[in-house]
Parts: structure tokens; sequence; C-alpha cells
């Protein structure tokens, strides 16, 4: 199932995931992936596994063009050379000479004019082909309303934390307003206790009862439930895992329909608390982590 950006680009709904992805998995899990039917994978210059990212796509002995390659730029290169510089360190250690979608990570509004600065670089790679489409990670309403006044590409894609516990509804009304495709990070709400935020107070979406009932009906997963609600929604999805065979039960997940009230029963699980940070908080020590070379 493909999807069509806002500047005609057609990307795969369904990608691997590799947050926390620990480096020595991600090339096994990337391979894992792509031979059980995957063509998309999302990565980041923050997760540390890029070079592993790419090394997985040299092992399956695809073509370069049959796998659509997601990266983003971390808030330390933000800025405008900064960000071109960081399209060399991510292609190289992909091993591409382009990529297909490269997104800001963050909106880091503490720092918005680099921020800006860096889209512009964005749109500077995209003019020059070195970047098929280009977009945003985390970015709230307000924040896109920021963006789209200073630039002049909107963006193809806004990857945000979203599962039937965190819908997101103003985030994806903005989106659609403005022609950008929601993708969900956190699709099954795996990352349900994110690193260093939050409490032991959460819930485990995979264990809720009405989305277990779902399941039942249709002799299929929790996961494979919420990553359908999520295609038949119209987003795409990036589940995260390096097992397999949960990678490969994760795609399995286009022979069989949600029902309107299924839909709707879902969305009613929204409890509007995030799991992950907050995009308007800043985090200093973390956005000042340094990205490789290497």
């Amino acid at each position: 199932m493909e999807l069509t950006l806002n500047n005609g680009v057609t990307m795969p709904a369904l990608g691997l995931g590799v947050f926390q992805s620990a480096p020595e998995q991600t090339t096994a899990a990337v391979e894992a992936a792509l031979a059980a039917g995957y063509r998309h994978i999302d990565t980041a210059a923050a997760y540390g596994n890029e070079r592993e990212v790419g090394e997985g796509i040299r092992r399956s002995r695809l073509d370069r063009a049959e796998v659509f390659i997601e990266t983003k730029v971390w808030v330390s290169d933000y800025g405008y050379d900064e960000a071109l510089h960081a399209w060399d360190k991510a292609t190289g250690k992909l091993g591409v000479d382009y990529l297909d979608l490269l997104i800001l990570h963050q909106p880091a509004p503490d720092r918005f004019e680099k921020t800006i600065a860096a889209y512009k670089a964005l749109e500077a790679l995209l003019a020059d082909g070195r970047v098929r489409a280009i977009g945003v990670s985390n970015f709230m309403p307000h924040h896109l309303e920021q963006l789209l006044g200073s630039t002049d590409v909107v963006p193809a894609v806004n990857q945000v934390e979203l599962h039937p516990y965190f819908t997101q509804p103003a985030v994806q009304g903005a989106d659609a307003e403005h022609g950008i495709l929601t993708q969900a990070w956190s699709p099954i709400g795996g990352i349900t206790f994110y690193p260093g935020w939050g409490g032991q107070e959460r819930r485990n979406v995979m264990e809720d009862p009405a989305i277990a009932a779902i399941a039942r009906t249709h002799g299929k997963s929790p996961a494979q439930v919420m990553l359908r609600w999520h295609l038949q929604q119209g987003r795409s999805a990036i589940p995260k895992s390096t097992n397999p065979a949960r990678i490969a039960e994760n795609f399995d997940v286009f022979g069989f329909e949600l029902s309107a009230a299924e839909l709707a029963a879902i969305d009613a699980l929204d409890t509007g608390n995030r799991s992950g940070p907050d995009p308007d908080e800043a985090r200093e020590e973390r956005f000042a982590m340094v990205i490789s070379e290497a």
C-alpha cells in the first residue's frame, strides 16, 4: 500500500522504525523487514544506527530505488550550513547518494530561527535532487504555522507520536488542512515508557481490552489491529521491532478490514496524554548531542 505525498512522490504506507534498536541488532532487523516485504525504513541521525540501516539494505540485495529511506536531522545540526552537512553525514553512513525523505526531528521552539534555517537547507536539498521529499517531526499546529509563514515548501510529512491512547486530533487536522501526511511513531503504543519521560502510571495500549476484543474478532494480534487502524485512516505508520517474527506479523495487515464501528471504538480510547516528550519543552542537554561524522 502506497501513499502519495503532496509533491507527487509515493511512499510505502508501512515502514520499519529503528528507534532504540541497538546498532548490533539493526542490520539484521532491516534485512528481516525487507525480506518480509517492507520497502520503507525510518531512521534518524540521533538513533546512532544509520550505518547499520545502510548495511541491512545492502545485504537485502534490493536495488536502491526499491527501498524508501527516511531519516532525520538532529537539533544540534540545525542552521542552514549545518543541515546541509547533516545530509552529508546521513548519506555517508547510509551509503547512498540521495534520500527519499529527510525531516527535522524536533521543532526546538527555544531556537526556532535555527529550525527555520535548517528547513531552508532541506528546501535547497529538495531543489537539487539530493532528497525526494522533506518534512518535519513532532511539530504541533502552532509550530507548523510558524514554519509555513517563513518557508516556501509545505512539508510532505509530519511524524508524531500517535497511537490509540494519544490520537492528536488537532495535529491531524492541521496536517490535513495543509496537505501534510501524518506519520505515526509509536503507532502501536510500544513506547509506553519513553526514556527519561513520564512515570509508571502509564497503561499499555497493547493490553487494552477493547483492542483485544477486535483482534479476536479478526483472528489478528492487537498490534495488527492498531496498524490496520492507522492505514485505514490514511496515515503512515512505522512500527519498531528487532524480532523477525514480530516484524513479519506487523507487515501482515493487508488481508482484513476494520468496520467503521471498530475504527470508532479505537478512536474513543484516546486519553489526550502523550508518552513521549512535549515538543514545546526545551531539552538543552539532549538537543546538544553531537552527531558524529562517521
